[in-house]
């Protein structure tokens, strides 16, 4: 399996300002009780979650990496933090603020910038590796919000096919050690849509994506974002399994294991 994908700068860009349009929307659409409403993360609200993306987003304002060892400056994240004791009103005001300026660091960069050595929260990589997880953090993140607010999301497009690839990027790990299929065993994944897709794992010493199957033990069927959703520990799988947006073909007992060990970061 080849390694992760180098989205392009206008990727990129168009990802990060769909998530900063789409958080800056919802949070104008909530009410004030929506705010205390607990997310999809055990520990945290609604307002924790805005909380922890938007400050993220505070530490990068203004950042390039030098090396691929030195984290940005993570203590602006305490600064953005210490204001953020507001009305809701106020609260995004601030919000919009640091978007707008990460919108400007985003129209400075350059094709070379994406390939600078950087920190990212998985290990050694480039700045655009680092900024395709922010994407993905984002995407995550605000459905752990309108999931429980039973909010309907736009599940396409570029920012969702980055975060459907930083779960692809762990397939082979997430099918070999969480759901621990046994050697000389495949499955597949097919994803019925809003990103249609099919993913092929075979374990032979070591499980590895393969660009096809003619026959897997099983096939594993649901939608992209309940997908990625398991594969982040943010669902329980008894859930979509009782309700039929997981459904699995072939041997039994590997397709129920897989539908319920996806889960390979929280």
């Amino acid at each position: 399996m080849q390694g992760p994908k180098a989205w392009s700068l206008e990727e990129i860009r168009a990802a990060l300002q769909r998530c900063y349009d789409s958080m800056l929307a919802l949070c104008g659409d909530l009410g004030d009780a929506d705010w205390k409403v607990q997310s999809l993360c055990p520990a945290w609200t609604v307002r924790d979650v805005v909380n922890h993306v938007t400050s993220i987003e505070a530490v990068m304002a203004g950042w390039l990496p030098e090396d691929d060892r030195t984290p940005p400056p993570f203590d602006r994240a305490a600064e953005f933090m210490r204001g953020t004791d507001v009305d809701p009103r106020s609260y995004v005001d601030l919000v919009r603020a640091v978007y707008d300026g990460r919108r400007r660091d985003l129209a400075a960069l350059s094709d070379a910038d994406l390939q600078r050595p950087s920190w990212t929260p998985v290990g050694p990589g480039t700045f655009g590796r680092f900024l395709a997880i922010r994407v993905f953090d984002f995407w995550v993140h605000e459905r752990d919000i309108t999931t429980p607010l039973g909010r309907a999301t736009d599940d396409t497009g570029i920012g969702a096919e980055i975060a459907l690839a930083e779960v692809e990027n762990s397939i082979g790990y997430i099918v070999g050690k969480k759901v621990g299929v046994p050697d000389g065993k495949a499955i597949t994944f097919d994803l019925t849509g809003p990103i249609v897709r099919e993913l092929h794992v075979a374990v032979d010493g070591r499980a590895r994506q393969v660009e096809e199957l003619a026959d897997p033990d099983v096939t594993l069927t649901t939608d992209s974002t309940t997908f990625i959703q398991l594969a982040c520990g943010r669902i329980d799988p008894q859930v979509p399994i009782s309700s039929g947006a997981v459904t699995w073909t072939g041997d039994d007992e590997l397709g129920d294991r897989a539908a319920r060990s996806l889960r390979f970061t929280m």
